[in-house]
């Protein structure tokens, strides 16, 4: 997974929304207790803002050193390289004790690992009964009809053979994912709950964004460009119909989220 965003690292920065406020207000209110979270995948630190504010402390991880590069650097996160599997018997090198943790966040990147695995570490890492693990996706972002209508087709026929298979779990808004936690006080069952990143775009930066997805990096690699000439007229006669240059793009966010219980 990794190796899918270093050659586009500084877009992915650049490009990649932050989260709503409303997302992480959600998520403390069902974390009793906020004194370590771990952000797992930070990729270049978009949650860790927010984290931050809330947590006593935050350990982010990612397996690549070039993203982290580009995170934001605060007093109270410690960011730790790790390598795709960590070994249960390094795992506190790396992360943290048993039962110290209050609360996983896994933000657009859940869908690259292998849950199984991934589970066991948090349950034996999360404080029992009540940490909570939070893992959310966005999904593919949504502007105006004129715009919408050049991007859909860009999205579900050009770039459809160069997405890694754990992109349908995106597409499927974390519906079926397999999640084996229990529902946090005050709620039914685990999500998804639905919230909304609303953020002004150029053009520029909306070309930005594509740039820094894994499937335009896997289909460059195959002597592809996702963004050719036509492509990028079509977007750029949709974008300027209106006459101005900055739109609000609105990207669909999808929360799974649950605690660990007495396991």
């Amino acid at each position: 997974m990794a190796q899918l965003f270093i050659k586009q690292a500084k877009q992915y920065a650049e490009a990649r929304p932050s989260y709503p406020k409303e997302l992480f207000q959600f998520i403390a209110s069902k974390t009793p207790i906020k004194d370590l979270a771990w952000d797992v995948g930070t990729g270049s630190g978009q949650a860790v803002h927010s984290l931050a504010e809330i947590f006593k402390n935050v350990i982010a991880t990612d397996t690549s050193s070039k993203q982290l590069e580009f995170a934001p650097k605060l007093p109270n996160v410690r960011y730790q390289q790790t390598p795709p599997t960590i070994p249960m018997e390094e795992f506190e090198q790396y992360i943290s004790i048993e039962s110290s943790v209050d609360l996983v966040t896994i933000a657009q990147a859940m869908h690259w690992f292998d849950l199984p695995k991934f589970y066991h570490q948090v349950k034996w890492v999360l404080k029992k009964p009540h940490g909570v693990i939070a893992a959310w996706c966005y999904t593919v972002p949504e502007v105006n009809d004129s715009i919408d209508s050049v991007f859909k087709p860009f999205y579900a026929i050009d770039s459809e053979p160069y997405w890694e298979a754990g992109r349908k779990w995106v597409d499927d808004k974390y519906q079926n994912i397999y999640f084996p936690f229990e529902p946090v006080e005050g709620s039914d069952d685990t999500g998804p709950v639905k919230f909304v990143i609303e953020r002004v775009m150029r053009l520029d930066d909306f070309f930005t964004y594509l740039r820094s997805w894994s499937a335009y990096q896997t289909a460059k690699e195959k002597g592809v460009d996702l963004l050719r000439n036509d492509v990028i007229e079509k977007f750029k006669n949709a974008w300027n119909e209106d006459g101005s240059d900055e739109k609000v793009v609105k990207f669909p966010v999808y929360l799974r989220i649950g605690k660990v219980g007495n396991i």
